[in-house]
């Protein structure tokens, strides 16, 4: 390790280092990449969420303590969820929007939290990043540097690792974010959580701001996030143990996973998926606690030909290019109505046996 790597806390062996997998890590290799170049962007998935922000600000830190001059974050869509728009203020964490970033004006390019050009990103598929460190499920990672551990529940978690590999100073911001990044992640601990989690939480925890993450936890829905809810459920359509619906044209995407998770709450109901039409693009949130469903690989089967579409077993989302299913002019109801009757007709079509009565 460089001799700026060496500051903070003593090396130690720490729960975390014995529960999450290192043997494939070239932490060394990483550093003399970092500690070549002068400039980095770090770009986050789109509508970056909690596990995207925290990872990206404590990839960029490690990137300046390793001597990086400039270290820029960067992302695609927007930051519209209530809980995202607070954390990036409450942190002050400096974002770029990808329209306003060269990503060829930089040495290096990073993507944390996603693993592949072109999807869940705003980036060409044609360029190849230089590195990438992920948790979500995926065969097709490329890079210089790749760090893809789909057995882990956070890339917050990855990152905590990483920062304790070089043994750098955890200050209360970037603690703050690491852990509330996992929190939400994992809703609270309670979907895909591995041991890692928790060893990364209980590092994590001494230099946090409790009282933040609760305020952070308990922001207050926007009037189109409850409206959009509430569209939600007036528009649902329920096949057997399985739930599909639409909310039309939206501003806030953001919308879409609080939908499909509130609805999974209803009885009788394990798998749901909400739609809604962004701009001209088409953008899905999908849900399920069926052991039985991978939610992610069904919507992968599903839409990933005519867009972008996969994810975890019990969570998912997708985004369609409009102009596939035929112009949709925002003031036409009848091609909307058609449009939704399309996109409602193949999900229920995946769902199969589970969307019989």
């Amino acid at each position: 390790m460089s001799d700026n790597m060496q500051t903070g806390r003593a090396a130690q062996a720490t729960p975390l280092a014995d529960l999450i997998d290192d043997q494939t890590v070239d932490y060394q290799r990483l550093q003399h990449l970092l500690e070549e170049s002068e400039s980095i962007v770090v770009v986050c998935h789109d509508n970056p969420d909690p596990d995207s922000l925290s990872s990206a600000l404590a990839f960029s830190t490690i990137a300046e303590q390793s001597g990086v001059a400039s270290a820029t974050i960067s992302y695609g869509g927007t930051i519209s969820h209530q809980q995202n728009r607070a954390m990036v203020n409450a942190l002050d964490i400096q974002m770029t929007p990808m329209e306003s970033c060269a990503l060829a004006d930089f040495d290096l390019v990073a993507f944390v939290d996603h693993s592949v050009s072109g999807r869940n990103n705003s980036v060409s598929e044609d360029l190849v990043p230089d590195i990438v460190i992920d948790h979500h499920p995926s065969e097709e990672v490329n890079g210089q540097y790749v760090d893809h551990r789909p057995n882990v529940g956070a890339t917050a978690t990855i990152l905590t690792r990483y920062l304790q590999a070089y043994e750098l100073e955890l200050d209360e911001r970037l603690a703050t974010a690491l852990l509330f990044g996992i929190h939400r992640e994992t809703l609270s601990f309670t979907r895909e959580t591995t041991a890692a989690e928790h060893a990364a939480a209980s590092y994590l925890h001494s230099l946090a701001d409790h009282s933040l993450i609760e305020s952070l936890s308990n922001s207050v829905f926007t009037s189109e996030t409850l409206n959009g809810i509430g569209d939600a459920i007036a528009n649902r359509e329920v096949r057997g143990s399985c739930l599909v619906s639409s909310l039309g044209r939206i501003h806030e995407r953001d919308v879409l996973p609080q939908a499909a998770d509130y609805l999974l709450k209803l009885e009788g109901v394990s798998t749901t998926v909400v739609f809604g039409i962004v701009d001209d693009n088409i953008h899905l949130s999908a849900r399920t606690n069926n052991s039985q469903v991978h939610i992610g690989q069904l919507l992968k089967g599903a839409f990933d030909e005519d867009g972008s579409a996969g994810g975890h077993h019990d969570m998912a989302g997708g985004q369609l290019p409009l102009g596939l299913l035929g112009p949709v002019d925002e003031d036409d109801e009848v091609a909307t109505d058609l449009l939704n009757q399309s996109v409602q007709k193949r999900l229920f079509t995946a769902l199969d046996s589970w969307a019989e009565p």
